[in-house]
């Protein structure tokens, strides 16, 4: 029994009688170096090592899917929504014929399958959504946006040379004697408006890009459309409403096109203008020397004219005449860094691009430095031991930060108003706050601090409770002031925790187009110059090529959108690397 109870032992790798700790160390080492199995004896207990006394070998489980039948049910049923949210996207791709889209959806949804039907690669499915949210929402519209700037795309150039050349033909559409008539109802599909046509018992359905026959239609009293499958009749308020683009609306059709006389007729009528392959250019009289023949009238008025060409100039996008004069439709081509440049070599941009960049620095910088100095001012006060009835004080300090920023900048505007605002009602004033630009600036930098310093009043606040009290105690035996206190011990752990807060405070207001649009708008505007504002920033700046009353300019706001972006990026970086400064008083 002793002797079986001895080599169990040893086969456990228990110490043998006689045995020292450096005997066998040595007797390891010797086995580990004399080559006859080439391994070094783990220790037990480690890993790779024989188990440790008292404990079982674990068996490692098999390959598969773990956890409860719920669980796994759970997972198919979420990776199949995923597969139906790919579907769903990829229809309406696959059917506009956009192929990189298509593959685009194809490729994410393989990858988040194979992520997520695979037992390992853990770090990866927390991983995937959040980079697939990033290159959504932070990498694909700063690629987009880079993408329009290097186009003329804008009013006149939305969309290919064919669709400028029908614009263009059914634009010149002129009635002619004895031309066709149609009974006409407007209809509207999937948000699209439609004339549905009615000629001698036959329909049609006519829109912007052609004319089909309709089947299934019901016409009604005087010959009209009355109904129609999958079309919304409108009724004649809902189609009065919509009049200005039941008259712009035009049907191509070969030589010409169907325009509206009125809610229930229309024609069919003959271009004047027509586009020829063989110059890649557009004939017709001169629209200038024909002005004051409009679409609807009778032929004739517009043939008083005189012919003219108007030549394909691919690097503008549009038909240009030999005197310079060009077409309004256009279509949308690559313009290279021209609108980029433009920002800084045309007198006309650059002027106001520097302009408005400065006011930017300059308000950005003045929000940041007011808000964060009356928000320390204010924590600092309330966390004076001697203070009573601070949670009341603290309450009644946040309460603009609890109201919606949206609807406190419109009633500020209110407030300000020279006639009827309070400010001016209160102070027995007469000042034009949102008129002149100095008041207007002084105007919109106060309505931000109101708004913006409770925020820094409650990172402050917390900082402040995180010093520790030994700081202050050893400051003041040393025989510092009050100030020194403040400025030596308090401020420098402060911005150790506000600094980054700052930077992103600088970068919200730098881009803040609430806080001035709903303000002033932008103003105020002077006579020469309705463009630009006293208090645009460089977004509401932009926002006004892309949206304005003077025409829309994607191609131009998108490159001012990029400046914005690297400016901001660039300032943003210079000031974190600044705040380094203050990590040194935590080392």
């Amino acid at each position: 029994m002793s002797t079986q109870r001895t080599r169990t032992g040893e086969g456990r790798g228990l110490p043998r009688p006689g045995d020292t700790g450096a005997s066998r160390r040595g007797e390891a080492g010797t086995r580990g170096g004399s080559g006859e199995t080439g391994e070094r004896v783990r220790p037990q207990g480690s890993p790779g090592g024989p188990p440790a006394r008292g404990r079982r070998a674990r068996a490692v489980p098999a390959r598969g899917w773990p956890g409860s039948p719920g669980a796994i049910a759970a997972r198919f049923l979420v990776l199949g929504l995923i597969v139906a949210v790919a579907l769903w996207a990829a229809a309406p791709l696959v059917s506009a014929g956009n192929w990189t889209g298509t593959a685009i959806v194809a490729v994410v949804t393989a990858a988040g399958m194979h992520v997520y039907l695979t037992p390992r690669r853990l770090p990866a499915k927390y991983l995937f959504p959040t980079t697939l949210l990033v290159l959504a929402f932070q990498v694909f519209p700063v690629v987009h946006t880079m993408s329009l700037a290097l186009t003329n795309i804008g009013d006149g150039h939305l969309g290919t040379k064919q669709e400028a050349i029908t614009a263009i033909e059914t634009s010149s559409v002129r009635r002619e004697p004895g031309s066709a008539e149609y009974r006409l109802t407007v209809a509207e599909r999937d948000g699209e408006l439609v004339f549905l046509l009615a000629d001698g018992g036959r329909a049609y359905a006519g829109t912007a890009g052609g004319l089909r026959p309709l089947e299934g239609a019901r016409l009604g009293p005087g010959g009209r459309v009355a109904a129609a499958e999958g079309y919304a009749v409108l009724t004649a308020a809902q189609a009065s409403a919509r009049g200005a683009e039941v008259t712009e609306l035009a049907v191509p059709v070969e030589g010409g096109a169907i325009r509206s006389q009125g809610l229930s007729r229309a024609y069919r009528g003959r271009a004047e203008l027509s586009y020829e392959a063989g110059c890649d250019c557009v004939r017709g009289p001169d629209p200038g020397a024909a002005a004051g023949s409009g679409a609807g009238t009778e032929a004739g008025a517009g043939q008083e004219g005189r012919e003219k060409v108007w030549r394909a100039d691919e690097k503008q996008g549009r038909f240009v005449a030999a005197d310079g004069t060009a077409l309004p439709q256009g279509w949308k081509v690559d313009v290279g860094l021209a609108n980029l440049t433009a920002a800084l070599t045309n007198p006309q941009v650059n002027a106001h691009f520097l302009g408005v960049f400065g006011w930017n620095v300059v308000y950005a910088v003045s929000v940041v430095a007011l808000t964060a100095a009356l928000g320390i001012a204010l924590a600092l006060a309330l966390h004076h031991p001697r203070m009573r009835a601070v949670r009341v004080y603290r309450t009644l300090v946040v309460l603009p930060y609890a109201m919606p920023a949206f609807a406190m900048l419109l009633v500020w505007r209110d407030m300000f108003n020279t006639d009827f605002g309070l400010v001016n009602r209160m102070l027995g004033l007469e000042v034009d706050w949102l008129g002149e630009p100095l008041t207007a600036r002084l105007s919109v930098l106060l309505v931000q601090l109101w708004l913006g310093f409770p925020y820094m009043f409650l990172i402050a606040t917390g900082a402040l409770q995180t010093i520790p009290s030994e700081y202050m105690e050893a400051a003041q035996v040393d025989g510092a002031t009050a100030w020194h206190r403040f400025r030596k011990v308090t401020l420098p752990l402060l911005m150790l925790a506000l600094a980054p807060l700052l930077v992103s405070s600088f970068a919200f207001n730098f881009n803040n187009f609430n806080g001035v649009f709903l303000v002033t708008a932008g103003g105020p505007f002077p006579a020469d110059n309705p463009a630009v504002g006293a208090t645009d920033l460089l977004i509401t700046y932009t926002f006004r090529l892309a949206f304005g009353q003077q025409g829309a300019q994607y191609g131009l706001a998108s490159a001012m959108s990029v400046y914005v972006y690297l400016i901001v990026a660039v300032l943003s970086i210079v000031s974190f690397r600044r705040t380094r400064v203050f990590q040194e008083v935590d080392r």
